[in-house]
């Protein structure tokens, strides 16, 4: 990797500014999913050991600049206090005297988390002042966060501006894996792609064109290019304004001789709720008043089929109306698959919300190659794009070039008398 990581930087005794995405989902006070939280404990674990002293950062949904109740980071940090049995206060808020008051009095092995960077509307808009303040109350700062690292906001890159910037371990282990995908995959590269809109994925399969041997499509997206074949889809998910972009797609997958596949059958309903009347039906026999749901069991098994010979797979999003559990079974299937998969050597990264959640639900997690914390961040590298929050930690100084070889000075022969 081409980035310096905390394991490079001088920490002892230091205080660290140490950026987390533990942007999680909390229900009743209690987080519901915290393994965002226990990514990042490799990283505090080493800075611990290190005898530093670490400010956390981070932010907690999308309050715009102002305080709300139910985004503290009050939960976050009962449930990271509980996995490191190490008590970890919240300030009352990231900026004022309080906040630095507390900060000083932090001593090496010590931590706290500030509150919610974005009950600052400063945060977002990566404005100067507010990322010299968080800057001051550390002597080296981490970026663990690489969910954000796509965010040009003061806690990703102004701060790391100003404070000399590393790469924590798991946004090290979020580069490697994801550069293997781009850079050196094993073949047959697979990518099976899901979720509600084809707009938000046309950049990543364009990106990874070059480089897969199969799509496979499933999820909303999917009614898009089976209309882009000439199908028609009844009340599903559509988005119309971007078939002919889809068709663009699909013919570029053939004439560089990508297999592209698309459901056969799917799941239908009549309404896109729990207990609503459902069937399987062919992709091409779609009721007009009926919505697709999932991918049928004849999609499941040629999917599968399809990813047998593969050596490498990338999985991005669900493959069918994954919030509602009726019509996650596509999904999940894929899940306890690869999860079989990846035990058995093939290379298996995922990444995405809801095919992430698959795969925490059924507690296949550990199974897995390596699953990606940055939905938008994952796809946002894979499309080739530079993400500013990583683009601004220290790169690694380039090795010495190698001193010539010294020739051998060439032996006389002796003369002739």
């Amino acid at each position: 990797m081409q980035k310096l990581t905390v394991r490079d930087a001088d920490v002892s005794g230091k205080r660290v500014l140490l950026r987390v995405d533990f942007n999680v989902p909390i229900e009743d006070g209690k987080v519901k999913d915290d393994s965002r939280i226990r990514a990042a404990i490799p990283t505090i674990r080493h800075l611990l050991q290190q005898n530093a002293s670490i400010i956390l950062m981070s932010h907690l949904g999308r309050p715009n600049g102002k305080v709300v109740e139910s985004a503290r980071l009050r939960p976050v940090a009962e449930r990271l206090s509980g996995l490191l049995r190490i008590r970890v206060p919240v300030t009352g808020d990231a900026l004022g005297i309080g906040t630095s008051d507390a900060i000083g009095r932090l001593k090496p092995g010590q931590m706290l988390m500030l509150e919610n960077l974005r009950f600052h509307a400063a945060e977002a808009a990566n404005d100067p002042e507010f990322a010299k303040t968080l800057a001051a109350y550390g002597n080296v700062y981490v970026n663990d966060a690489f969910g954000a690292a796509h965010r040009a906001h003061a806690s990703t890159v102004g701060v790391p501006s100003i404070v000399p910037g590393y790469a924590g371990l798991l946004m090290e282990r979020e580069i490697v894996n994801l550069s293997k995908l781009l850079e050196s995959p094993a073949r047959p590269f697979a990518a099976v792609i899901g979720g509600a809109k084809v707009s938000t994925k046309l950049a990543v399969l364009e990106s990874l064109m070059t480089k897969v041997d199969t799509f496979l499509i499933g999820g909303g997206m999917a009614n898009t290019f089976l209309v882009a074949r000439g199908m028609t889809v009844g009340k599903s998910l559509l988005e119309k304004d971007r078939v002919e972009e889809a068709g663009r797609v699909l013919a570029a997958a053939e004439k560089a001789g990508v297999e592209f596949l698309l459901p056969t059958d799917v799941v239908v309903a009549k309404e896109v709720t729990r207990g609503a009347e459902h069937k399987i039906v062919p992709a091409h026999k779609i009721p007009n008043s009926w919505s697709v749901v999932d991918i049928g069991p004849q999609t499941r098994e040629s999917f599968e089929a399809a990813l047998e010979p593969a050596r490498t797979v990338f999985w991005n999003g669900p493959l069918g109306v994954f919030e509602v559990p009726t019509f996650g079974d596509g999904t999940r299937q894929m899940a306890r698959y690869l999860a079989r998969r990846a035990g058995a050597g093939t290379s298996v990264v995922a990444g995405g919300g809801d095919s992430v959640a698959a795969i925490e639900e059924l507690r296949l997690g550990p199974d897995f190659t390596h699953i990606s914390t940055g939905g938008g961040a994952s796809l946002e590298y894979l499309e080739g794009k530079e993400l500013p929050g990583i683009a601004v930690l220290l790169d690694r100084p380039a090795p010495p070039p190698k001193a010539p070889r010294k020739r051998a000075p060439a032996r006389k022969e002796p003369a002739v008398r």
